[in-house]
Formats: structure tokens, C-alpha cells, sequence
């Protein structure tokens, strides 16, 4: 009797635990996304977040184009703001891109190129601006006592926002304003770390490693631009003068860098730098009816999947028509994302959608071949899948993230203004198709990429879950940013010695000389 109350008293306490809510033991986490693709991946964070019984609540504005007000795994605050980085205004913004790239690329051009990159970062200060501001929200936010704010620093509104609620920071980053995240954090020896835009490899020749000079020296002028025309004068304004806005910034708890060191380069790197690239892979789910028809008619030849990302909807007419007669010529079905205009040399071969599965389409046996502009999430969803890529890379990250995967072996590109010469395009399809060891080479990085301990979303949360547990990493920080640059690089101790060094020389070159005049003299005395 004892025995069955017992078993009657332990069966109730496990029914009671298994409908105790998960939020009552979760943490209270503030996201500051950041649009488009960067949206993407930061909602796989936030959805798995969300499934461990965090509660979640994401700041957007007025005029998201990503970012939706009503989920059922998110909170959220819409602030009010006249303008954001919309479908509009990125439309005008890859509109100029495309003018520089297939134009003379004149500094006129390129000038009138960047002030659209600062502009992306004025709206953002304006966004920053109309939350601070906003003081029922302000009161809002402290009164919800967040545990951390996670963001994506290629945008500064999150670290600005952490610092005024004083809360542990936590980045999903790639880019940081207006480079790599690493060249910000790590220690990056120009002479074997390739700066964003080089498209230079670990393996640079004495010219590309001046090439790799006057990157970094660009990207820097660019930085100071971003950091004291926009986001410093915010510091000063709702922080406080003493507060700079380059320490804030490096000060997070933790950088989930989206990367994996099978396709990036060896570097230095830091303690609070967590690798989770890929993280966003998951297997893929049986296509809709009428693609797994359109992929299952392909036969031996496979098909060929072609997508520029979230931002690109569609190309000028002249490489739009060239592309899809490209497309014609092959014996392989495509399914193309595009948004444009149909293409007048459409072929019978391919089919032109407005949205894919991407990442299920790339899982597909029948898929020989992902055209792609280079973005973090496609590469890496390709890697995931073993799929080879030819890149059409068009701004930001995307050249350099392909030149990474051409030097694995397991991708080849063009740029887009080269895609009208000849038979460009079609050369490099047809290389990574008829070349076995492309093909193999990605099968090769993926199993790498899959060996890991744990999978790249477990260790993303786990270091959320860390900092909140902790109140912050700071352990894990450097202090090495609160060092100018002449300590940094230890030029005064250099300069200490070697002054140190011609003391000494100097004072045994005045020992020498009174001795031999001593001598001289006694000698003279003598005669």
C-alpha cells in the first residue's frame, strides 16, 4: 500500500512539473534586430530562444520591412520614426550598386554609392534618437527588467540602448559598421588577414598586401565617418561626453560570430568570440508539390537553383535577359527567385518564382548547382547541403565570403558587371558542373562543418543563457581597446628603449672620449 501511494505521490509531482510553465525558469531578453537577411538569421535565434521559455522582445520601427509587429514567439515596440530602411529605399540603394558596378566606377559614382551606406546609419541614429526619447517607452523597458540585450552591431542602435539600460550586451554579428567584426575585436596582422573588400586570401604577395593596407586604411576613414558624425554626437547627447562610442561598441559580453574556420581563414581571434556559423542550417523538409514535379522531371541532368538574397529583387534588362538565355543553353532545369520583369529570352527549362524553400531545395539529391550572390546565410546554407555555387557577388561581404569558398576549392565567380562579355556566366556553370572536384569539395567542408561537438544553435544559446546567468562575461573581455594606439602597438615602450638605448651609446661614446683626451693630455705632460 505504501508502495502504490508512493508511486501515486511521485507520478503527481512529475504531472505538476511537466505543466509548470517554462517562461516562470526563462530570462527576459531585448533584441535590436537589424533588416533584411540580418532579420533572418536573428529570428532563428529569437524562435529557439523562445522553444527553452525565454521570453522575448523585439524593438523595431514603424516602417519595418522584415520585422513583423504581431508574432507568436515575440513581443514587440514599434517606434515611430519618418523614415527606415525599407523596400524602397533598398531598392534605390542595389539600384546604385548596380550603377557602379556595371558603370566606369568613377569616384563620383562611388562617392554617390556611400552616401547611401551613411545614410543607412543616419536612419539608424534616428532610430535610436526617437527611442530615447520616447519616455513612456524608456519606462517601459526599464521596468521589464531585461537580463541582456542581444543585436547585430552593423548598426549601433543596440549598443547605444544596452549602455543606457546598463545590460549585459550580446552581438549576432558578421560585420561591425563598417568591416568584419574580427578586424574590431581581434588582433588582425595585415600581413596574413585579408581586410573586407580586398578579396585578398591568407596568402597575399607584396602587392596585395599593400592592396590589404590601403583596404583597412579606407574602411577606417569610413568607420570614423559612421562613428563621429552619427553615433558618437548620440553618446555625447544621451550617454554622456565622457562616454566614447568606439570603447562602447567593443565592450560586449559576448560576439556570436557567424562563421566557421572551414570556410574562414585562420586568425587571431578572442575569448568572448563564439563561432557559430551554419547555425542557421537545418534539415531539409519535403518541397511543395508542384517544385518536387518540376525537380523530379530534371532526370540525370539535376537542377540548378538561383537566388541574389532578400535585397536583390531584381537586375538591370540587359544581365536579366542574359542570364535567362544563359539558363536556356543548359540541359539542367533552374528554378530562379526573381521579382523583375520576365526575361524575354526565358527558356523552357526554367522556372521563375517569386519565393523558394531555399534551404530544402538545397537538401534536394536532384540539385547540382546553387547561383548565388554570396551572402553569410546562402554560403552557408550551401555548405550545409554539399552544394557547389557560383557567385554573382554584389556589395558588402559577399566577394569576400566567395573568395574563401573558390580558394576551398568549391565555388567560382564572376562579378556582375563581367556577366555580359562573352560567355562568362556560362563558362563557370558549366566548369563547376563537369568539374567532379568542386562538387566533392563542398561534400568534403560539409562533413567538416558537421563535426562538431555541438551544433552552432546550441552553442548560441548556451552563451545567451551564460551572460544571463552571469550578469555579463567580462571576464572574458579584453581591455586592450581603452589603450591608445601608440600602447596598443607598444610604440612608446620601443621608443623608451631605444631612447634608453642611445643614452647608454652616448654615454660610453663620452666616457671613451674624456678618457682618450685624459690620456691624450697625461701623454703630452710627459713629453
Amino acid at each position: 500500500m505504501q508502495t502504490t501511494m508512493g508511486l501515486i505521490h511521485c507520478c503527481s509531482a512529475l504531472l505538476l512539473l511537466a505543466f509548470i510553465p517554462k517562461g516562470c525558469h526563462g530570462g527576459n531578453i531585448l533584441v535590436l534586430p537589424t533588416e533584411g537577411s540580418h532579420w533572418i538569421n536573428m529570428d532563428i535565434l529569437v524562435k529557439a530562444l523562445h522553444s527553452r521559455g525565454h521570453n522575448i522582445t523585439v524593438v523595431r520601427s514603424n516602417n519595418s520591412w522584415y520585422i513583423k509587429e504581431k508574432s507568436s514567439y515575440y513581443n514587440s515596440y514599434t517606434v515611430q520614426v519618418e523614415r527606415s530602411i525599407d523596400q524602397k529605399f533598398m531598392t534605390e540603394f542595389i539600384g546604385k550598386v548596380m550603377e557602379f558596378e556595371t558603370g566606369s566606377q568613377t569616384l563620383t559614382e562611388y562617392i554617390g554609392m556611400m552616401r547611401y551606406f551613411l545614410e543607412i546609419h543616419h536612419m539608424g541614429g534616428e532610430l535610436v534618437s526617437a527611442m530615447l526619447e520616447d519616455k513612456e517607452l524608456m519606462r517601459i523597458l526599464k521596468d521589464s527588467k531585461f537580463d541582456l540585450v542581444l543585436t547585430d552591431p552593423t548598426c549601433g542602435l543596440g549598443v547605444i540602448l544596452a549602455k543606457y539600460l546598463n545590460l549585459p550586451l550580446v552581438y549576432n554579428v558578421r560585420m561591425a559598421l563598417a568591416g568584419e567584426a574580427h578586424l574590431a575585436i581581434a588582433p588582425s596582422p595585415l600581413s596574413f588577414v585579408p581586410v573586407t573588400g580586398s578579396g585578398n586570401t591568407d596568402k597575399m604577395t607584396f602587392i596585395q598586401r599593400v592592396k590589404n593596407v590601403f583596404w583597412q586604411l579606407q574602411l577606417f576613414i569610413l568607420q570614423e565617418a559612421v562613428t563621429k558624425g552619427i553615433y558618437q554626437k548620440l553618446c555625447d547627447k544621451y550617454l554622456g561626453s565622457d562616454i566614447n562610442f568606439n570603447h562602447l561598441m567593443l565592450e560586449a559580453d559576448i560576439w556570436l560570430m557567424r562563421v566557421d574556420f572551414v570556410l574562414e581563414f585562420p586568425r587571431p581571434t578572442m575569448p568572448n568570440v563564439v563561432y557559430i556559423g551554419g547555425f542557421q542550417c537545418e534539415p531539409a523538409m519535403p518541397l511543395p508539390e508542384h517544385l518536387e514535379e518540376f525537380v523530379q522531371s530534371s532526370g540525370e541532368h539535376g537542377v540548378i537553383i538561383m537566388s541574389l538574397g532578400s535585397f536583390v529583387k531584381e537586375l538591370p534588362a540587359d544581365i536579366t535577359n542574359k542570364i535567362a538565355a544563359t539558363f536556356a543553353k543548359l540541359p539542367q532545369r533552374v528554378i530562379w527567385r526573381h521579382k523583375g520583369a520576365r526575361p524575354a529570352t526565358l527558356g523552357n527549362n526554367t522556372l521563375i518564382v517569386d519565393w523558394m524553400p531555399q534551404k530544402d531545395l538545397l537538401g534536394h539529391p536532384k540539385v547540382k548547382l546553387f547561383v548565388a550572390h554570396g551572402g553569410t546565410n546562402g554560403i552557408y546554407e550551401a555548405l550545409c547541403h554539399g552544394v557547389p555555387v557560383v557567385g554573382l557577388p554584389l556589395f558588402y561581404d559577399q566577394y569576400d565570403n566567395l573568395v574563401r569558398l573558390k580558394e576551398r576549392g568549391a565555388a567560382k565567380f564572376i562579378t556582375i558587371q563581367t556577366v555580359l562579355k562573352d560567355n562568362n556566366f556560362q563558362d563557370a556553370i558549366q566548369e563547376v558542373l563537369n568539374e567532379p572536384s568542386c562538387r566533392s569539395n563542398m561534400q568534403r567542408l560539409s562533413r567538416l562543418h558537421k563535426d562538431q561537438p555541438m551544433k552552432p544553435l546550441d552553442t548560441a544559446l548556451f552563451w545567451i543563457e551564460f551572460v544571463m546567468r552571469h550578469k555579463g562575461a567580462a571576464h572574458l573581455r579584453t581591455e586592450s581597446y581603452r589603450l591608445p594606439w601608440y600602447s596598443y602597438h607598444s610604440v612608446d615602450v620601443f621608443l623608451f628603449l631605444a631612447g634608453a638605448l642611445l643614452l647608454v651609446i652616448f654615454t660610453v661614446f663620452i666616457f671613451i672620449r674624456c678618457l682618450c683626451t685624459t690620456m691624450c693630455k697625461s701623454k703630452v705632460k710627459c713629453d
